[in-house]
C-alpha cells in the first residue's frame, strides 16, 4: 500500500544511460543532482553497481533531444555517458577491460612490494628498506602512472564543487608521496631519512585491487540478467508464406514480426512468442519460470521465447516480439528493480552529499591537533593522511544496489519477479497473507460435474442455453459451461448484463434468462427459496456442498416472475502444493485468509481441503470484487501489514490496496500492474518463497549499511588519533567494499526453503 503521505510517482517517458566513472556514493549524488537540474527531469535515479541512470520527464522535450541533453549533463559533471548494449560485444568488451584492469593492478602490486615488504621485517631486526633513490624510482610511476585515474576524477569532482573517494585517495596519496619527497631533498648528504613512499604506493596499489575484485564481484551480482539475455537465440527458421517466400529462410531473429511463422527443430530455442501450430514436443522453461519440468505442447498451445524446444520439431506463430514478448519484459521488470532506490537509500544519499567535505575538514583539523601539540610535521601529516584514505563513501554507495540486485537476480532465477524495491522493505513487516481462491489456490480451470434439470427440461437444452447466455464471459465458470456444452455453434444471447460476483441476464431466442448465484436468484424471486425448489434437488444440493462445489441456478422469466430451469453444479480442485505454501506460511508464524466470492459451503468446503479452518475466520466467502479491497483493509486492522495473493482482474483493486501485491504470473494484466511481486508460475509455494528472499535482501542491505557506516565511524577516529597509518587505511577502505559486495553475493545462493521447485 502506497504512503498517503508521500508525493506522487513522476510519470511521463523515461530512458536509461549507461555512465562510467562513478566510484562511490558521492559520485551518485553528484550525477544525480546533474541530471535533475536538466529542464523538464522529473526524477532522476542512479545506480552505482550497474553504472547506469534511469531518468523521468515531463515530456515536453523529444526524447533524442532529452537523451542528449542528459548525455551532456553527464559529461559535464565530470563523467562519461556511455552506451547501452547489452550484446555479445559488449560483454567482452567488459570483460577485456576487467583483464587489462588486472594487469595494472599486478604491475602496482609488484611496485609496491619492495616497499613495503622490508617494514614487515623491521620488527625481526632486518632492515633491508631500499635507498632513497630506489624507493622514488619504485613509487613515482605508481603514483602519476597507476594513480593518474584518481587524480583526473578527483579534479573532474573539485571542479565541479564537490568530492569523490577519488579525491580523498589522491589527496592523501599525493600528501605521503610530497613528504617523502621533501624530506629526502632536505636531508644532509650521507643522511638516511625515514621516508614514507611506501605509503602513497601501497594505498594505490590496494585501492586499485579493491576496485578490481569490486569489479569481478559487481559482474556476478549482474548474472541473473546477462543469463536471461542469453536466452534470446540470434536466428530463426522463417518458413514460407506462399507469396513472398517460397522456401524456409534463416533471418536473425530480432527482424520476426508478429504473424510470422516459424520452425523451430528439436533441441533450439523457441525465438519469439507465439502459438504452436503443427507438432508437438515438450518445453523446458525452467530458465524464464523455474519450473524444472518441461511442459508438454501441442498445437493450440502458447509458448515463450527463450525456452527450449524438446523432441519434436513445431510449427509456431509468433505472437509477440521485442519489447511486448515476455522474456523481455521480465528482463524489463528485473532491470527496473534493480534501478530503483527503496527508501533506506535516502540516508545513504544525505550522508554522500556532505561526506567528502566533511572528511577533509576531520583531516585538516587532525593535522592542525598534532601540529599544535608539538607533534613532528610529517607524523602529523601521516595521521591527516590516514584520515584521507580511511574515509571511503564506496561501501555506502554499494550496500544498497549490491543486494538488490543479488536478491531479485536470484528471485527471478526461481520464477520470482519483485518489480520494485519498496516491495522488498514492506514484505518483512507483512503479518497476514490473504489469497484469491480460484485460479490462486485452486486450479482456475472448473468443470461441470452435474447438471439437475427441472421437471419437464431437457437437460442438453438447458446446458446449450446457459452457454449461450455466457459464451462472452471470460470467468472460468462461464468456460466451463462452455467447454460442457460443447463445440457447437450456440444461440446469440443480446441485453446480457453481466453482475459481478452474482451472475448474468439476458436473452436467449427471444427468452430471458438468468444465471448466477443461489443468493442473487433469491433477490431477483423472493420465491426462490431452496425448501422451494424442486424436492429432486434437495439431495444434490447437500451432496455437491459437502464436496465443495460452486452451485448455479440456471431460471427463466415468465408472467413476470423467475422460474427454476436447471441447477448446475462446478467443482474445481487444488492447486498443487497450495496445502503445503499455507502450512509454510503458519511456521513463519503468518495468518492466511482465503477470499473467495463463491457460496459460504463450497468456499467453506474447499477451504478444508487446503487445511484451512473456517472456524478460525481463515475463510471470507460471498466477497464480491469490490469488496475485495475492504476485507484487505479489515485484515489490515486485525493483524497488521497485510500480503494479497491474486490473478484475476477483480484482484486487482485488492492487490493495490495491500501493503504488498503477489499476482500470479498467468493471470490478468490488470493484477500485474497493481501487484508489487509477480509469480512466473502458478505454483502458491512461490508465496512463502517470495517473503523469504525479499527478507533477506532487506537483511543483507540493513547488514551492508551498518557495516559500512561503522567502518567509516571507527576508521576515521581511529585515524585521527594516529593509531592506524596510511598502509593499514589503505588495505581497510579495499577491503570494505569488497565486504559489502561479497556479503550481498551470498543472496546468489539463495534457494526456497520448501519445495516450489519440485
Amino acid at each position: 500500500m502506497a504512503d498517503p503521505n508521500a508525493s506522487p510517482a513522476p510519470t511521463g517517458p523515461s530512458c536509461d544511460l549507461g555512465i562510467g566513472g562513478m566510484t562511490c556514493a558521492a559520485c551518485v549524488a553528484r550525477v544525480e543532482r546533474a541530471l535533475a537540474r536538466v529542464p523538464g527531469v522529473t526524477q532522476a535515479q542512479v545506480n552505482l553497481a550497474t553504472e547506469r541512470a534511469r531518468v523521468q520527464w515531463d515530456g515536453t522535450v523529444p526524447a533524442a533531444e532529452m537523451r542528449a541533453r542528459l548525455q551532456r549533463a553527464v559529461r559535464e559533471a565530470g563523467y562519461e555517458p556511455r552506451p547501452l548494449d547489452d550484446d555479445v560485444d559488449d560483454e567482452a568488451r567488459a570483460e577485456a577491460g576487467l583483464r587489462r584492469e588486472g594487469w595494472w593492478v599486478l604491475l602496482g602490486l609488484v611496485l609496491a612490494a619492495p616497499l613495503v615488504l622490508p617494514m614487515a621485517a623491521m620488527p625481526m631486526g632486518w632492515h633491508l628498506m631500499p635507498p632513497p633513490l630506489a624507493q622514488f624510482l619504485l613509487a613515482t610511476p605508481v603514483q602519476f602512472i597507476l594513480g593518474a585515474r584518481f587524480y583526473r576524477a578527483g579534479w573532474a569532482a573539485l571542479r565541479h564543487g564537490s568530492g569523490n573517494m577519488e579525491l580523498l585517495v589522491a589527496l592523501g596519496t599525493s600528501a605521503a608521496w610530497g613528504l617523502s619527497t621533501w624530506l629526502w631533498w632536505r636531508a644532509a648528504p650521507g643522511e638516511t631519512p625515514h621516508l614514507y613512499y611506501e605509503a602513497a604506493a601501497v594505498v594505490i596499489a590496494l585501492v586499485r585491487l579493491g576496485k578490481w575484485l569490486e569489479a569481478r564481484a559487481r559482474r556476478r551480482t549482474g548474472a541473473a540478467i546477462r543469463a536471461l539475455q542469453a536466452l534470446r537465440p540470434e536466428v530463426a527458421h522463417l518458413l514460407p508464406d506462399g507469396v513472398r517466400r517460397t522456401e524456409p529462410q534463416d533471418i536473425p531473429a530480432a527482424e520476426l514480426l508478429p504473424g510470422d511463422r516459424v520452425l523451430v527443430r528439436a533441441g533450439e530455442r523457441i525465438p519469439a512468442d507465439g502459438v504452436v501450430e503443427a507438432g508437438q514436443t515438450a518445453v523446458d522453461e525452467a530458465l524464464l519460470t523455474g519450473e524444472p519440468l518441461p511442459r508438454p505442447c501441442q498445437p493450440g498451445d502458447r509458448v515463450v521465447g527463450g525456452s527450449v524446444n524438446g523432441d519434436g520439431a513445431i510449427e509456431v506463430r509468433v505472437t509477440a516480439v521485442g519489447a511486448a514478448s515476455t522474456l523481455q519484459r521480465i528482463i524489463a521488470l528485473v532491470q527496473d528493480a534493480q534501478a530503483a532506490k527503496p527508501p533506506v537509500q535516502r540516508l545513504v544519499d544525505r550522508v554522500a552529499a556532505v561526506f567528502v567535505p566533511v572528511v577533509v575538514l576531520v583531516a585538516l583539523f587532525t593535522f592542525g591537533g598534532w601540529w599544535a601539540a608539538g607533534v613532528p610535521l610529517e607524523q602529523a601529516l601521516l595521521h591527516a593522511v590516514a584520515v584521507l584514505v580511511i574515509a571511503c563513501p564506496c561501501a555506502l554507495g554499494l550496500a544498497t544496489p549490491t543486494a538488490i540486485m543479488a536478491g531479485t537476480g536470484a528471485a527471478a532465477r526461481h520464477g520470482i519477479l519483485i518489480r520494485d524495491p519498496e516491495a522488498l522493505e514492506r514484505a518483512p513487516r507483512v503479518r497476514a497473507v490473504a489469497f484469491d481462491k480460484t485460479g490462486t489456490l485452486t486450479e482456475g480451470r472448473p468443470r461441470l460435474v452435474q447438471l439437475e434439470p427441472a421437471p419437464g427440461v431437457d437437460p442438453e437444452a438447458a446446458l446449450r442455453a446457459a452457454a449461450a447466455l455466457q459464451q462472452g464471459s471470460s470467468h472460468p465458470l462461464a468456460q466451463a459451461v462452455r467447454a460442457a456444452a460443447g463445440p457447437a455453434a450456440l444461440a446469440p444471447a443480446v441485453d446480457v448484463q453481466s453482475v459481478p460476483g452474482r451472475g448474468v441476464r439476458g436473452w436467449v431466442e427471444g427468452v430471458p434468462l438468468a444465471l448466477g448465484s443461489l443468493a442473487w436468484l433469491r433477490e431477483l424471486e423472493p420465491a426462490l427459496q431452496e425448501q422451494a425448489l424442486p424436492a429432486a434437488w434437495q439431495p444434490v444440493l447437500a451432496a455437491q456442498r459437502q464436496a465443495g462445489a460452486t452451485l448455479s441456478l440456471l431460471a427463466w422469466q415468465h408472467e413476470g416472475r423467475w422460474r427454476p430451469l436447471a441447477l448446475l453444479a462446478l467443482a474445481d480442485e487444488p492447486r498443487a502444493g497450495a496445502a503445503e505454501a499455507l502450512r509454510t506460511l503458519r511456521r513463519r508464524g503468518l495468518a492466511v485468509v482465503m477470499i473467495s466470492g463463491d457460496q459460504r459451503a463450497a468456499a467453506e468446503a474447499m477451504a478444508r481441503r487446503l487445511g484451512l479452518r473456517p472456524e478460525a475466520g481463515e475463510v471470507q466467502a460471498e466477497v464480491l470484487p469490490g469488496d475485495k479491497a475492504a476485507a484487505v483493509a479489515a485484515l489490515r486492522q486485525r493483524h497488521g501489514a497485510v500480503a494479497m495473493v491474486g490473478d484475476g482482474v477483480n484482484d486487482a483493486p485488492a492487490l493495490a490496496a495491500a501493503d504488498l501485491g503477489i499476482a500470479m504470473g498467468q493471470g490478468a494484466e490488470a493484477a500485474l500492474q497493481a501487484a508489487g511481486i509477480t509469480l512466473l508460475r502458478g505454483d502458491p509455494r512461490l508465496v512463502p518463497a517470495a517473503l523469504d528472499i525479499a527478507e533477506r535482501t532487506v537483511r543483507k542491505i540493513r547488514q551492508n549499511l551498518f557495516w559500512a557506516f561503522v567502518y567509516n565511524a571507527a576508521g576515521i577516529p581511529l585515524a585521527a588519533l594516529g593509531w592506524l597509518d596510511p598502509v593499514l587505511a589503505g588495505a581497510a577502505m579495499a577491503a570494505s567494499s569488497v565486504s559489502v559486495v561479497s556479503n550481498a553475493l551470498l543472496l546468489t545462493r539463495w534457494r526456497p526453503r520448501q519445495g516450489a521447485d519440485s
